[in-house]
């Protein structure tokens, strides 16, 4: 592990309200057990025989769950939950779940939803927040979306936030986005302990394209790649059946392309795979067009599968000379890099090529990516995000704050926001989850000249 990391959980203060769960502090009483602060998950799980280095406990990951002892009272509590960015499986199970456990384990009964993501709290929209309680969360779990409502933007706003915060008298705020989201999370979280104000900030990270860096997987995760396999599956039942078929199936991922490699993992039908983690050629004998002539000539079917933010440097290229390139270089409410659309661009140039050597092709383009993210959460999403919720509930009335829940080495944690919005996690092209991706497709190890 780098030395340099810290994953020192900031707190409130000291706990010294009894908590009225009633679990055990004694092992061995067949009774569930509260956490104590000192319970810690290794991240680096690679070892070497021979003497280990010694680790301070800032190096080491705090474990999540209840406390025996916690900072709010739970009838003074007032609770404020925000959805924001773009939608993802698995929302609405994040926010049934804080909802009854502040409700039913800790007895909260101020539970305030903000509306369509932090611009809920800019006077300017003049957005009326919700009530929330076990008879409006109930059954919203069957449901995609989220039932708040998300925007993107807003969180650089950080002043007039905390103005807003400070008028509904919020003890704690779970945030519910992405990396944009996180990041001005930490941002009001500063802003709150400058004005000395006594307020939890407790993310939930929502990223679809499960990018998110230390955890084990990223909530909605797994039924994008369920919800992709089916667009996969048809896509193969199209191509097979027509002569010389081609389906080119674009998937989310801007930076990382884990749906799109555990997609083809799981469909057992596509035969290639781009992501944004391996530049590919496009021309030349080592190019992804050769590649798709001679599995044509072999097979006389293909099935293409690739992420959105790959091949950004083939469109760049291609559109320097041309106004589109201004359009690469823009970046959405949230920060995000506006990508220009490989997936048109590739199913453009595969009927140029074959057009161009006199060869019949049948090609066709699906682009499942807002019916994949607006789906409800599948049972083991559902199951992940039920357990985040909680255990950012217990997180929240302990006092802890300027952290994210997660799951590490298959433990919760709490993930300071700092360390956890520093980079993000990659494909490794030289490592196990690629190579077997690449296995499964049978396409060429590169498809980039090597001259």
């Amino acid at each position: 592990m780098d030395t340099k990391l810290d994953f020192t959980v900031s707190t409130l203060g000291e706990c010294t309200i009894p908590s009225p769960i009633r679990l055990s502090a004694i092992q061995g009483e067949r009774v569930a057990n509260y956490v104590r602060d000192d319970e810690f998950v290794r991240y680096e799980t690679d070892a070497k025989a021979g003497p280990q280095p010694r680790l301070d406990a800032g190096q080491l990951l705090q474990k999540a769950g209840p406390r025996e002892k916690i900072y709010f009272g739970p009838s003074h509590v007032h609770a404020g939950i925000v959805t924001c960015g773009g939608l993802c499986p698995g929302l609405n199970d994040v926010i049934r779940s804080i909802v009854r456990c502040l409700w039913y384990r800790y007895g909260v009964r101020r539970i305030t939803g903000i509306r369509y993501g932090y611009k809920g709290l800019l006077p300017d929209y003049n957005i009326d927040v919700k009530d929330l309680g076990p008879d409006v969360v109930d059954d919203i779990h069957k449901m995609g979306g989220t039932i708040l409502g998300s925007s993107r933007g807003g969180g650089e706003r950080t002043g007039e936030i905390v103005d807003a915060i400070e008028r509904l008298n919020l003890n704690m705020i779970f945030t519910i986005g992405g990396d944009g989201t996180q990041k001005g999370a930490l941002a009001i979280a500063r802003e709150i302990e400058k004005r000395k104000l006594k307020i939890a900030i407790v993310g939930i990270p929502k990223t679809i394209d499960n990018d998110l860096l230390f955890v084990d997987k990223s909530f909605g995760f797994e039924t994008a790649v369920s919800k992709a396999v089916e667009a996969v599956s048809g896509a193969h039942a199209e191509a097979h059946s027509s002569l010389n078929g081609i389906v080119l199936v674009k998937l989310m991922g801007r930076e990382s392309g884990f749906i799109a490699v555990h997609t083809v993992l799981a469909a057992h039908e596509a035969n290639f795979v781009l992501i944004p983690e391996v530049p590919f050629d496009l021309d030349g004998k080592a190019g992804l067009l050769a590649a798709i002539e001679d599995r044509i000539a072999r097979r006389h079917h293909a099935v293409i599968v690739v992420a959105e933010g790959a091949g950004q440097e083939i469109l760049a290229a291609a559109s320097a000379a041309s106004e589109a390139a201004t359009a690469i270089a823009a970046t959405d409410a949230s920060g995000n890099l506006k990508l220009a659309d490989i997936g048109l661009f590739l199913k453009d140039r595969i009927q140029d090529h074959f057009k161009k050597k006199g060869l019949e092709i049948n090609l066709k383009y699906i682009d499942p990516s807002y019916l994949v993210r607006s789906a409800p959460a599948c049972p083991t999403d559902s199951v992940y995000c039920e357990r985040l919720g909680k255990n950012a509930a217990h997180a929240a009335m302990a006092g802890k704050t300027r952290v994210l829940m997660g799951m590490v080495n298959g433990e919760f944690v709490h993930l300071p926001i700092a360390v956890a919005t520093s980079s993000r996690s990659h494909v490794d092209p030289e490592g196990a989850l690629w190579r077997d991706a690449v296995d499964a497709t049978q396409q060429p190890f590169t498809l980039k000249s090597l001259e």
